[in-house]
C-alpha cells in the first residue's frame, strides 16, 4: 500500500505540471485527496511539473536542477503540495518541507471549528464558548482575528469570519446532500435571517493586553473558511523566506504561493481553469513569481437541489450564494489577502470590485461570469501567456 501511494503522488506531481495550480486552477488537487489516510506524507523527486521547455539561454546547470516535491494530505482537508525548484540538497528540502508541515499542523489545529484538540484552546473551544468567559488563546490564534477584523474592515463586510452562524446552516444542508441526494433541501429563509442577527464582527472580542478571545453572543461563532488557509500559507512563506529559501512553491489545497522566482528566472504557469467546463479546460494561463494566486469558483463545493446548484460562497447581504460570477482570480504578493478578496469580490459587482481592488494597491483579479465573458484588472492582462 505505501508503494502504491508513493507511485501514486509521483504520477500526480508529474501531471500537476504547475501549469496548473490553484483552487479552481488545480481541482485535481482537492479531488484527489480522500483515498489517502490522514496524516499521509509522501517525498518525490525529479517529477516534471512543468510541461514547458527551458527558457532560451538557460544554463546547463540551470537546466539539471531537478525539482523536489513533497505531498501531505493531512491539513484544512485538502492536499498540500511543497515544491522546491533551487537544487537544495536532499536533507535541507526534507528539514524545510518539515518545517513548514508544521506550521500548517498548528494552524490545521487552531482554525478547526469542529475539533478540539488537547492542550489547545482553538477556534472550535471558542464557538463553544460563545456567550461566556473571556478564553486565554495562543498569541498566534489573537495575530490571526486580528487580520480577520483588519480584512472585514478593508472589504467593508463582505469577508466576515462571524458568519459561522449562517454558513453553519447552508454547511449541513451541504453535509445532508451529500449523504442523502434524493433529499437535499436549501435552509430555510426564516432560519437563515435569524441566523444572520448573530454575525456582527463587534460581537468578537479580542483582548491583546491579557491574550483573550470571547464571542459576545451565545448564538454566535465563527467560521475561518475565508481566510484561515490562505493565513497559514502565508506563514509558511514567511518561514521559507527567513531562513532564505527561493524557488519554492506551496499549493495548499489550491492556495498557490510562490516564493521568489525559478532559477532561470522564467517564473511559474498556472492555468486557471474554465469554470463553465470540464476541469482540464482552461480560461487562460498566467506566468507568476514571488506572488500569491487564489482563485474561488461556483463548482469547487456545492449541492444540488431540484436542478439547482447551491455553491459554498455565501453573500452576506443575500445569505444564499452569490451569484455575480462564475470564479474570481486573485494575484496578490500576500496569500491571506488573495483568500480573503476572492471571496469578498466574489459577493460584490464588478464595478466596486475593480474600485476596491485599484485602492489597495498590487492586487490582480480576473473575473469570469456566468456566460464565460472574462473582465480584468489593467495589469492581469500582462500576467496572460497564453489564452486557451
Amino acid at each position: 500500500m505505501r508503494h502504491f501511494r508513493q507511485v501514486l503522488a509521483f504520477l500526480l506531481l508529474a501531471l500537476l505540471f504547475l501549469g496548473a495550480c490553484g483552487s479552481g486552477n488545480t481541482p485535481a488537487a482537492e479531488e484527489t485527496a480522500a483515498p489517502f489516510a490522514a496524516g499521509a506524507a509522501v517525498r518525490t523527486q525529479g517529477a516534471r511539473m512543468s510541461d514547458e521547455p527551458q527558457a532560451a539561454g538557460t544554463s546547463t546547470e540551470a537546466q539539471s536542477v531537478k525539482p523536489q516535491g513533497m505531498v501531505y494530505y493531512t491539513y484544512f482537508d485538502t492536499v498540500s503540495y511543497v515544491y522546491s525548484y533551487a537544487g537544495d540538497p536532499a536533507e535541507q528540502f526534507e528539514d524545510r518541507s518539515a518545517e513548514v508541515s508544521t506550521i500548517l499542523l498548528e494552524y490545521h489545529q487552531l482554525f478547526d471549528i469542529y475539533h478540539e484538540y488537547s492542550g489547545i484552546t482553538n477556534l472550535c473551544t471558542v464557538n463553544k464558548n460563545a456567550g461566556g468567559e473571556p478564553l486565554k488563546v495562543d498569541r498566534k490564534l489573537i495575530d490571526f482575528l486580528l487580520c480577520a477584523r483588519e480584512m472585514y474592515e478593508l472589504t467593508d463586510g463582505e469577508m466576515n469570519v462571524m458568519l459561522g452562524a449562517v454558513l453553519r446552516l447552508w454547511h449541513d444542508c451541504r453535509e445532508a446532500a451529500t449523504e442523502n441526494p434524493r433529499n437535499a433541501s436549501i435552509p430555510e429563509e426564516t432560519a437563515l435571517r435569524a441566523a444572520g442577527a448573530h454575525t456582527g464582527i463587534e460581537l468578537l472580542e479580542i483582548d491583546e493586553e491579557n491574550g483573550t478571545v470571547r464571542i459576545a453572543d451565545p448564538e454566535a461563532s465563527i467560521d475561518v473558511g475565508a481566510l484561515g488557509k490562505g493565513y497559514a500559507t502565508e506563514r509558511a512563506a514567511e518561514y521559507l523566506e527567513s531562513v532564505g529559501a527561493e524557488g519554492y512553491v506551496l499549493n495548499i489545497g489550491g492556495n498557490i504561493r510562490c516564493i521568489g522566482d525559478r532559477p532561470d528566472g522564467s517564473g511559474w504557469r498556472t492555468a486557471i481553469r474554465d469554470p463553465n467546463e470540464d476541469a482540464e479546460d482552461y480560461a487562460c494561463r498566467i506566468r507568476i513569481r514571488d506572488t500569491a494566486c487564489v482563485t474561488s469558483g461556483v463548482y469547487e463545493r456545492y449541492f444540488t437541489v431540484k436542478g439547482q446548484r447551491y455553491h459554498h460562497i455565501i453573500d452576506r447581504d443575500t445569505l444564499f450564494p452569490a451569484d455575480y460570477y462564475a470564479s474570481l482570480t486573485v494575484v496578490t504578493r500576500d496569500s491571506a489577502l488573495a483568500d480573503a478578496l476572492s471571496t469578498a469580490l466574489f459577493c460584490m459587482p464588478v464595478e466596486q470590485g475593480m474600485i476596491l481592488a485599484n485602492s489597495i494597491g498590487g492586487v490582480e483579479v480576473l473575473w469570469i461570469f456566468p456566460d464565460g465573458t472574462q473582465q480584468s484588472t489593467p495589469g492581469f492582462a500582462d500576467l496572460i501567456e497564453e489564452k486557451i
